[in-house]
């Protein structure tokens, strides 16, 4: 057989063709997958010089080329490499992912950790949240794991899609027994006023990753535009903030006086999303950027109680 080098190498060699973005970083991952490894143990192996059977460790290697070559011509084929896998790492999770839910993305871990420094600054360990347009339920988890006590309510339209969340909620209560108690699942429309109206005025923080891509910048990947949920991706208009700014509306009155909205955005939207949430009522309204410094989400706190 192959070294673990020529292996990746080749394979990256064809993912490059196929245009895929990262086609060394992806061929290392299909094959730790393949074999039932880690990214360091491929690392090691590629550095060592050794041959691909030197990561099948508990079976004949063999079969676990017959993996690989499969998953890497899906993954040729543009299906993203997160439902080849099937799951995708978001924070502290390893969140199960594929046909019908939207991938997380590292963008949206901001989201998270926004709402994390504000709880923590302000001594909030038993913090109120809702997450609109929960989805795989990345931001409500993620903040329910790391934010102990907290109790979350999870809004998401899509039945199919939050058969997804449920997975997750089950997957997280192993790790995080209290979960299942502290997290709540509601399938309706974020959008509506009707939607958790027992909580207005009540919750200290929403947090959400509300759908926005303008119906005129249809994506270019096709990872995104073929296989991510629309519903999960358009924002309703030509621009993309008709949804977003319902949302922003419903978070209005969810929150109690004083309390947080983090929304992600597109690039587009930063300005005029956070003008809209100042005639909602919001103050120090603030759009931020994200990891490659372009403008990508907001914050914003609900006038005080005067």
């Amino acid at each position: 057989m192959a070294t673990v080098f020529e292996t990746v190498r080749s394979a990256a060699d064809e993912l490059r063709a196929a245009g895929v973005d990262t086609p060394q970083h992806d061929a290392k991952l299909l094959l730790a997958e393949a074999f039932h490894t880690d990214l360091q143990h491929v690392d090691k192996a590629m550095l060592m010089g050794d041959g691909v059977e030197r990561l099948a460790e508990k079976e004949d290697a063999e079969p676990a080329m017959e993996r690989f070559q499969t998953m890497l011509a899906r993954r040729v084929k543009r299906e993203p490499l997160q439902h080849i896998t099937g799951h995708a790492p978001f924070r502290y999770l390893d969140l199960k992912v594929g046909p019908g839910v939207f991938i997380p993305r590292p963008e949206t871990e901001l989201v998270v950790q926004e709402g994390v420094d504000w709880a923590t600054r302000n001594g909030m360990y038993r913090a109120k949240v809702v997450d609109l347009c929960a989805g795989s339920g990345a931001i409500g988890l993620a903040f329910a794991s790391e934010v102990p006590g907290s109790e979350v309510w999870a809004v998401e339209k899509s039945a199919t899609t939050a058969e997804w969340t449920r997975r997750n909620l089950d997957e997280t209560a192993k790790r995080y027994p209290a979960i299942a108690g502290n997290y709540h699942l509601d399938i309706a429309d974020a959008t509506q006023m009707p939607t958790l109206s027992q909580l207005d005025g009540t919750i200290d923080i929403v947090l959400t990753n509300p759908p926005y891509v303008p119906l005129a910048d249809i994506p270019e990947q096709p990872e995104a535009r073929d296989y991510d949920p629309d519903l999960a991706l358009y924002g309703g208009s030509a621009d993309g903030t008709l949804i977003p700014e319902r949302i922003i509306a419903r978070a209005a009155k969810l929150l109690r006086a004083g309390g947080l909205m983090v929304m992600e955005h597109d690039i587009t939207q930063g300005e005029r999303l956070a003008a809209f949430a100042r005639t909602c009522g919001f103050v120090d309204v603030t759009v931020h950027n994200d990891y490659t410094g372009r403008p990508r989400y907001l914050t914003a706190e609900k006038q005080p109680a005067q």
